[in-house]
């Protein structure tokens, strides 16, 4: 058996960081544990416990819970609602820090993360879970204060602080994005051989894939590890595929240079919203097998590449995007990775140009109709004859 303590994208608690505890058994998916973290990582909900089927009864809840309080262990623990399962599993766990669980401790102490009255209606669904079970599920640590818990938690209700959004800036921070490519075989192979050029293999990907078809339902992470730990979280939930597979990063630079798509700003990572095919600049890619992650191959793009993160949906790609790319992501005939680098000068001045070419077609004809004629003999003008003066200097010898 195996931990993986790894990042849990969910769109709720947008503050808190979601964090993921997940259990491998011989390799495979045998259960997950998901919590929020507070931005101070003092304090931890829990959100999700599950065992697959297969792994059940065998302590395997109990080994992920343990590794919680192990990963945070200074941090106030809230354990939430339990179903019916869950009430039956912890009525037999043996909890390591119980003065680390909200539910046995007074709100005086832990009222600044969570909202009093919440844990106390928190604390009410489970003990009716426990008489309707029959379970004693350590009730004397719970309620040993004696005081009402709605007294408690109106008196201590101002004390909860939310704390304030915080996650990357597209417009200010470098966002990676990731992707899982199947490859075909003769191509796999080029792309996975260290003894070529790592920008030459990282171009043939983009060409195969499309300049403008980067992820644009993936989370864009602050750190090149986020979106890593994105793929291979896929790759434990894929049981289908057997083909070799690639991990793909991108990295793109700040958005500056135009108007800010719509998104949302989670602690760690953002994600477009309906995505009109956003124009990046990407500045490299990494990429990996699943099977050998320690061997990972990097290239970087200096001046970057013009690409875009693919629409959602075709049909409300923006006129910029249509102009560059196909419907597929394809560089259209005619545009280049670098338009910075590429583009011509006279393109956009087709009539500016026309009109500079009429212009000298009318001065060559008017000269030839002013010029004389040769045969007239009448003598050149004066100002065409050639003057030739005499140095009197002579140039010194070398000697």
């Amino acid at each position: 058996m195996s931990l993986w303590l790894t990042d849990w994208k969910t769109d709720g608690r947008e503050a808190w960081s979601g964090r993921r505890i997940m259990a491998q058994v011989g390799g495979a998916y045998a259960g997950h544990l998901d919590v929020y973290v507070h931005p101070s990582g003092q304090a931890v909900e829990v959100a999700e416990l599950e065992v697959s089927p297969d792994h059940q009864l065998r302590n395997l809840a109990s080994v992920m819970m343990d590794a919680l309080y192990a990963a945070y262990p200074t941090a106030w623990i809230n354990h939430g609602r339990r179903d019916p399962e869950g009430t039956q599993w912890w009525d037999r766990y043996s909890e390591p820090a119980p003065e680390r669980n909200v539910h046995n401790r007074p709100p005086a102490e832990w009222a600044y993360y969570f909202e009093a009255g919440v844990v106390a209606a928190q604390k009410a669904h489970n003990a009716y879970r426990n008489r309707y079970q029959g379970v004693d599920g350590r009730r004397e640590a719970v309620y040993r204060y004696g005081e009402p818990m709605e007294a408690e938690a109106r008196q201590h209700a101002h004390l909860f602080h939310a704390p304030e959004p915080q996650g990357p800036n597209p417009q200010t921070d470098e966002l990676y994005g990731g992707i899982r490519l199947f490859l075909p075989p003769r191509l796999h192979r080029v792309v996975h051989d260290s003894s070529r050029d790592a920008a030459e293999r990282a171009e043939i990907v983009l060409d195969h894939l499309g300049h403008g078809s980067l992820p644009h339902y993936s989370a864009w992470n602050a750190t090149e590890r986020g979106a890593f730990e994105d793929l291979a979280h896929e790759e434990v939930f894929d049981t289908v595929s057997q083909q070799p597979v690639t991990h793909l990063t991108f990295r793109v630079l700040p958005l500056t240079d135009q108007q800010m798509p719509p998104h949302e700003v989670k602690a760690t990572w953002v994600r477009f919203i309906d995505s009109p095919g956003i124009e990046v600049e990407l500045a490299g890619m990494s990429w990996r097998s699943p099977q050998r992650p320690w061997l990972t191959h990097t290239a970087v793009f200096d001046p970057p590449l013009d690409a875009a993160i693919a629409p959602e949906y075709p049909a409300d790609a923006s006129p910029q995007y249509r102009a560059r790319y196909s419907e597929i992501g394809d560089l259209l005939p005619g545009q280049m990775p670098r338009r910075a680098e590429n583009a011509s000068p006279y393109v956009g001045r087709e009539a500016e140009i026309r009109a500079w070419a009429d212009r000298l077609r009318q001065g060559i004809a008017q000269r030839a109709t002013d010029r004389p004629d040769p045969a007239s003999g009448q003598p050149a003008p004066a100002d065409h004859q050639v003057h030739q003066q005499q140095s009197q200097q002579q140039t010194p010898r070398i000697r």
